[in-house]
């Protein structure tokens, strides 16, 4: 029993939050706008590609490439709600490894939280069933992440197992239950077609969730270590394509497919749909301010190399991107279509 009450009275912190919220002295090229605080030792799941999978071997303090190092909670209580009044974070998110103690956890954690002071707070959580969900919406919580990951139903069997249909149920209920509160998502790199995504990235839009992109991150001690990231112009094409889709500019049957499911063309600028002012403007001129190839989901949410390392391939930018990132991300999309000459 002592044991058990250790481990729920600490909280892990990502060593970045933990760094901005003055836990640990740590050098950061970009600093996180969310705090990110995680809940739970060894995940009863067992998702091929992460870290705190029930049979993964990487160690106890990684999700993804990030260390969460753990920190007594009443402490981590009291530098966020410093932090959230200071405006150095914005936002905190949690993220919870499933157990029979996650719910119970996380709404305690929740509560404190609130209580400590307003700062917006999510939640990565996998409820049982929509009273988990009310619950967590009662107390407070903003966005109810889930964690689908795969991008359609052949890949989640490969990577993740469980019920594809089960957990898209929950989610569509849960988003006609609280419309605008709820967040997915999604990993490029773990075996699905282009179209795959963006097929799933449509239905979650139409639906009213919002859709976070992750790129795949190898993890030595997972079951997908050797596996490598996806390649770059492939996600820069999901990237571009989920956020006209998101922003309400392009539809999926605005796009052009190959016989493999790679996303040739984003159709001709006259065919985009709902884009106002910006119809008829060529694709680049959509996305010339690089905002879609900047972290996705929750708002504020930042995740500074969460799937890249400083100084190497940013999959996601933490920040806004200067005139030559963005147009260096539009030249890495590599459309192959001939309308590419054309723009």
């Amino acid at each position: 029993m002592r044991g058990a009450w250790r481990v729920m009275d600490q909280v892990r912190v990502s060593v970045g939050t933990a760094g901005v919220l003055g836990l640990v002295e740590v050098r950061m090229d970009a600093v996180p706008t969310t705090a990110y605080l995680m809940l739970g030792e060894r995940c009863a799941m067992n998702c091929a590609f992460c870290a705190q999978a029930r049979d993964s071997h990487a160690p106890a303090q990684a999700l993804s490439r990030i260390t969460w190092p753990p920190f007594p909670r009443k402490e981590v209580l009291s530098a966020l709600a410093e932090g959230f009044c200071r405006g150095m974070v914005r936002r905190c998110c949690l993220q919870v490894t499933v157990s029979e103690q996650s719910f119970p956890r996380t709404l305690a954690l929740l509560r404190e939280i609130k209580s400590a002071c307003q700062v917006p707070v999510d939640g990565s959580f996998l409820p049982r069933n929509m009273h988990q969900a009310e619950a967590l919406f009662a107390a407070g919580l903003d966005h109810l992440g889930f964690g689908l990951d795969a991008n359609c139903e052949r890949v989640f069997q490969e990577v993740k197992g469980g019920s594809w249909g089960q957990i898209w149920g929950l989610i569509e209920a849960t988003a006609r239950r609280f419309p605008g509160h709820v967040a997915a998502h999604l990993i490029v790199g773990l075996g699905e077609r282009e179209r795959e995504v963006l097929q799933t990235v449509q239905e979650l839009h139409d639906l009213g969730v919002v859709v976070g992109l992750f790129a795949f991150t190898p993890v030595q001690g997972t079951l997908l270590a050797d596996r490598p990231p996806p390649p770059l112009d492939v996600y820069r094409r999901v990237q571009a394509a989920r956020w006209l889709i998101v922003h309400d500019m392009a539809w999926l049957e605005d796009f052009t497919f190959g016989p493999d499911g790679r996303l040739e063309w984003m159709g001709r600028p006259d065919t985009l749909k709902g884009t106002g002012t910006l119809k008829g403007a060529g694709w680049r001129e959509l996305l010339a301010s690089g905002d879609a190839f900047r972290t996705s989901g929750c708002p504020d949410c930042n995740r500074p190399f969460y799937n890249e390392r400083p100084g190497g391939v940013m999959y996601n930018y933490p920040r806004p991107l200067t005139p030559d990132e963005a147009a260096l991300a539009l030249d890495e999309c590599q459309f192959r279509s001939s309308y590419s000459r054309e723009n």
